[in-house]
């Protein structure tokens, strides 16, 4: 088993971003790869450690984008390198469904632990996000006997076919792949920054429609599950006007409709919390995961109450590879890092420092109109200077501009105009301080300020 090497915590650029051999696979990439296989930033990466990713050229970037959310410990903690360096010599794969192995049980009992309430629990593994959030609605219907399913404006949860229909935006999610699954309903969620009203009405407002269009379009009665992020990813890191989630979670509660909250980017300490919904003490029935549960490797969950894990009957819930034994070790490594390290109270840190420059930022720059979110999932929503108008433009020439300086940062957005901060938790907070001086510096290119 080799140690982990640390790479030096500093952003180097010996090359244009891309460089010439990033190119080269690139160019590679585009005629073996299916198109439909995106690329944020074409630089192909050899290694990457703490708060860095260095690529072919040897170029050494600061990365902004964890993955998406992913690698919250960093992408080479120790201990998942080593639990799952041991488990992989030991054996890959046997299928839990046919030989089962402590690790699945070992990761259950964890997320049973840290995720909200103390109720009786039961988890169940699987591969990715989306395979997640389908089989949320599964054990939904199983135990309500129910079909219907709510979900958000802005929301997004995956790109399989049931989720594609969860999901709200188009493109480039659902673009011509329809027809998608029935039974999937969209009411308004709590925005504050866009709600018509003004923020300070917007929780109550926006709860009121959401039940207002439940109870007539749907009826209560039909309803198996509302799911929604507790802070919305793809859709633009909005986050919920305070007492809008608590008022959806009484609904459901009062009608016996199963509340799934969908923490696949906000969980394990993104948010400066173990988990999202902990904000306003939110205890959700179902609780789906992925992203930053096993540092980089691919794994998912269901975690919830443990009298609706169990109405599936034997056998409805599974897959060939879910709950894979490498896996498993890496989770249990990463939830290892994340005690041990406090990355609680370093995602907390990194939201002070981001928040509190971002909001300068603002002062300076009237193309901001947005700085929001908590702890190391932060976004700014671009506008037209003078008011609201999303401006997608800027958003992408910042991000370009940020690229090209070596610093790795993602878009988002229902309208295309909102910049995502997602840094690994375990980052030095002096590249955190480097890269917000290269957003200010991209921001200052456009030329446009508040002055």
């Amino acid at each position: 088993m080799s140690a982990v090497t640390p790479l030096p915590q500093e952003r180097r650029l010996v090359t244009a971003i891309p460089g010439p051999k990033s190119q080269e696979l690139q160019a590679r990439k585009l005629g073996a790869v299916a198109a439909g296989v995106g690329t944020t930033l074409p630089v192909y990466v050899t290694r990457a450690n703490g708060g860095v990713l260095e690529d072919v050229d040897g170029n050494s970037l600061i990365d902004f984008g964890s993955g998406i959310a992913v690698t919250n410990v960093g992408n080479s903690a120790e201990a998942v390198v080593a639990k799952a360096s041991e488990q992989l010599a030991a054996f890959t794969h046997t299928c839990f469904m046919v030989t089962p192995y402590e690790g699945y049980v070992a990761v259950a009992e964890q997320l049973n632990e840290l995720t909200p309430g103390d109720h009786e629990k039961r988890t169940a593994l699987f591969n990715s996000g989306a395979e997640a959030v389908e089989n949320a609605v599964k054990i939904a219907r199983a135990y309500t006997k129910r079909t219907a399913v709510v979900v958000f404006d802005h929301g997004y949860h995956g790109r399989t076919n049931l989720t594609m229909g969860l999901t709200a935006k188009n493109m480039p999610y659902k673009q011509g792949f329809g027809p998608f699954a029935p039974e999937i309903y969209r009411v308004p969620v709590a925005y504050p920054y866009r709600w018509l009203t003004g923020a300070e009405n917007c929780a109550a407002e926006a709860a009121a429609q959401a039940i207002d269009i439940i109870n007539k379009q749907i009826g209560a009665e039909n309803v198996a599950a509302i799911i929604i992020e507790p802070i919305q990813g793809e859709g633009g890191f909005i986050e919920p006007a305070k007492g809008f989630l608590p008022a959806i979670v009484e609904y459901a509660k009062a009608n016996g409709i199963v509340f799934v909250a969908d923490e696949i980017q906000t969980g394990f300490c993104r948010t400066g919390q173990w988990f999202a919904c902990d904000d306003e003490g939110i205890v959700p029935d179902l609780i789906t995961t992925a992203k930053g549960i096993a540092g980089g490797l691919p794994l998912a969950a269901v975690t919830g109450r443990a009298e609706i894990m169990d109405a599936a009957h034997a056998g409805g819930l599974g897959g060939t590879y879910g709950g894979n034994p490498v896996a498993c070790a890496a989770a249990l490594g990463a939830i290892e890092t994340m005690k041990e390290q406090d990355l609680v109270g370093k995602a907390q840190r990194i939201g002070e420092v981001m928040l509190g420059r971002l909001r300068s930022m603002q002062e300076k720059f009237d193309i901001i109109g947005d700085v929001r979110g908590r702890g190391a999932m932060i976004a700014v929503e671009l506008v037209k200077p003078g008011g609201k108008e999303p401006n997608a433009e800027a958003t992408a020439a910042i991000a370009k501009a940020c690229h090209a300086e070596g610093l790795v940062v993602l878009t988002a957005g229902t309208y295309g105009n909102v910049l995502r901060f997602l840094p690994p938790l375990v980052m030095p907070e002096h590249l955190l301080t480097e890269g917000l001086d290269i957003i200010e510096g991209a921001f200052a290119l456009q030329g446009v300020t508040a002055a």
